[in-house]
């Protein structure tokens, strides 16, 4: 039987303010999955946050979009809300963005990224979560993953990756995705992932044989609500080595603090910094973004101890990168760069604003 990996996050309150998760909601969480392992309905767990996301990872054999996964995640997250509420945490329930659940996790707020395979004889996962940016900012690193040789050497010298893999986009604006084969569809992809706010890579497949990669959540919390309630916080899933690409070649990528969407109200430009799961509270004008990425050795449908991939110190100069673009960036205030642009701040409150000068303007003589 295949086993099934489900990652799902929400934002159900934050300490303090946005930056971090409290303990007591974590070990809430930890229960509840603790109950759900020995009743049999999840193989394997592990409960985790990312600033002031809880993250829940799970392995199980009920496929992807199962029914009793989604609602078991959702019950938690309620329960969640109400311990936050309690606690007085700030946004409390930010996350959850409709009552009426009905047993599937899309369009109610919180993200997910599943994925479904046979294990191989060594299923190395790693699990990325990030805080304070939005989907798109997978785009960067999964095309230099999964599509630039001099990122991934194995593109070049490993036959089972030779034929290059498969990008699934969605068009998070219009509710569409298409399908781009690289190498040969290259340049087409770069046309629309450069625009991470609009195009987001949702699954990346191995062309040789269809065998899923990659998998992000792309839930965009103001196309939902219609207004500003909060960043998206997303979540990727990349399987590595045998065929994929080898956990170094996953990795290289975030050596490059690359600029995303999100930081301060979710209306900045940022450096998405990669730090371990200790450092992932970000308090500076509520950021830098954090990227922290979690591995595990899968075996029998079971998760067993995760790695801090990036409690390493080689990492070190990309991080002060960072905090040298953040410097840099933070100089402009309101200014655009680093505000983001006007259509991507039409769910902030520049819409009143607009409304507010509409009987102001004068023609021009």
């Amino acid at each position: 039987m295949k086993t099934t990996l489900s990652v799902i996050k929400a934002d159900i309150g934050g300490y303090v303010g946005h930056s971090s998760s409290h303990p007591e909601i974590l070990k809430l969480a930890d229960a509840e999955l603790n109950k759900e392992k020995k009743k049999g309905t999840i193989e394997d767990y592990h409960v985790t946050a990312c600033g002031d996301d809880l993250q829940l990872i799970m392995t199980h054999k009920l496929g992807v979009g199962s029914k009793k996964i989604h609602t078991l995640s959702w019950n938690i997250f309620l329960k969640g809300t109400k311990k936050a509420e309690e606690l007085k945490l700030y946004g409390a329930g930010q996350d959850l963005l409709s009552d009426a659940f009905s047993g599937n996790l899309k369009g109610m707020g919180p993200g997910y990224a599943e994925m479904e395979f046979e294990e191989r004889k060594s299923e190395p996962v790693l699990i990325f979560m990030a805080d304070k940016t939005e989907p798109g900012a997978w785009n960067y690193p999964l095309f230099k993953i999964f599509a630039d040789p001099f990122n991934t050497i194995g593109l070049v010298i490993d036959p089972n990756m030779h034929g290059g893999f498969r990008f699934e986009v969605h068009d998070v604006m219009k509710s569409k995705k298409v399908f781009f084969n690289c190498p040969e569809e290259m340049y087409d992809l770069l046309v629309l992932i450069g625009a991470p706010g609009r195009y987001v890579i949702k699954h990346v497949f191995r062309r040789s044989d269809g065998e899923v990669a990659a998998s992000t959540s792309t839930t965009r919390l103001s196309l939902i609500a219609g207004k500003y309630v909060g960043k998206d916080d997303p979540v990727l899933a990349i399987r590595a080595q045998h065929g994929m690409p080898a956990v170094g070649e996953v990795m290289e990528p975030w050596s490059y603090p690359h600029m995303v969407a999100g930081w301060m109200r979710g209306s900045h430009h940022g450096p998405l910094m990669a730090v371990p799961v200790r450092h992932a509270n970000p308090t500076r004008f509520d950021g830098p973004p954090r990227v922290t990425c979690l591995g595990f050795q899968i075996a029998n449908c079971k998760l067993g101890k995760p790695r801090d991939m990036f409690d390493d110190p080689s990492y070190d100069k990309a991080r002060r990168t960072a905090n040298n673009a953040a410097d840099y960036l933070r100089r402009m205030g309101p200014f655009e760069p680093h505000r983001l642009d006007l259509e991507q701040m039409e769910y902030t409150t520049l819409p009143t604003v607009q409304k507010k000068l509409k009987e102001k303007w004068e023609d021009l003589s």
